[in-house]
């Protein structure tokens, strides 16, 4: 089995991905950062997101529940404000990528490493308010995602 230590062989590996794989691994990243999501509507959404038997019309509102609070999240941004709060900005933005409709998918647009930059930032506002760093990087825990989906 393959271990995925670098961002180069991680985007190669998504790279190989067919769109219901992205989405399987995408969620899988969006979980791994859920614990900052306060809002329930947004949990909920993670819990769609990871639902492979959720129907298309709880999979419609959980993209809907999650671009609302990326979008009304977003202000916040780039302010001195609550860090946390600008974490779950990108966690509600990773689950609206999971979650985007097929037919609004840009062609080229890879679901699952989207979602990963976007979970990093999410953990990278997480420690900042912490004022600690982690014993394990998000980065290896991606890869270690990863190479448990695929392998």
């Amino acid at each position: 089995m393959p271990t995925i230590s670098n961002d180069t062989q991680f985007r190669q590996a998504l790279d190989q991905l067919d769109l219901r794989e992205q989405r399987a691994v995408a969620a899988l990243f969006v979980n791994g950062i859920a614990h900052l999501a306060r809002e329930p509507r947004l949990r909920e959404a993670i819990e769609t997101a990871m639902d492979p038997d959720a129907s298309d019309s709880q999979r419609a509102n959980a993209y809907r529940n999650a671009k609302s609070i990326a979008v009304s999240t977003y202000t916040t941004c780039g302010k001195d404000a609550d860090w946390l709060g600008q974490a779950e900005h990108f966690v509600a933005a990773a689950c609206a990528v999971a979650m985007t409709p097929e037919d609004a998918i840009p062609e080229r647009l890879n679901l699952a490493w989207k979602v990963a930059m976007q979970a990093r930032m999410a953990h990278n506002c997480a420690m900042i308010d912490s004022d600690q760093a982690d014993d394990v990087t998000i980065f290896k825990q991606q890869y270690d995602i990863l190479e448990e989906f695929l392998y």
